[in-house]
């Protein structure tokens, strides 16, 4: 008879410790800091995108969001190693497309994985070499 007694004790308090963790996720301030921070983070990519519009060209711009639509991450790269070089002085003029072409080619380069393929081929029991 203890042992569901000790399994509803377990249960409320489980249910209280989740009700605990979501009222401190859930409070009133978390949605005024949640909305600050998604505000934030939005001018943050507004900005960004504001200055990758003046560092690219705009065939280059269009190559770089195609290959966002593809490989998000690999743009998003591409992306921050151009205004890392714009921040530092090295682009003086606006990126073409060759350029951009030339970019990710080198970002290919140095990124690519070597992939090993591997074959194990299993005998089957009815197969005798005798």
């Amino acid at each position: 008879m203890a042992d569901p007694e000790l399994e509803a004790i377990r249960k409320r308090r489980m249910q209280e410790l989740m009700a605990r963790q979501g009222m401190g996720q859930g409070s009133q301030q978390n949605p005024e800091q949640q909305k600050a921070q998604e505000d934030a983070k939005r001018e943050a990519e507004e900005r960004r995108q504001m200055m990758l519009s003046q560092i690219l060209s705009a065939e280059a711009r269009e190559r770089l969001a195609r290959i966002a639509l593809v490989k998000p991450d690999k743009a998003r790269g591409v992306e921050d190693v151009i205004l890392r070089a714009a921040q530092m002085g090295q682009i003086a003029e606006k990126v073409s497309e060759e350029r951009l072409i030339s970019l990710l080619e080198q970002i290919n380069t140095q990124t690519t994985k070597q992939t090993k393929v591997t074959i194990q081929r299993r005998r089957s029991v009815l197969d005798d070499d005798d």
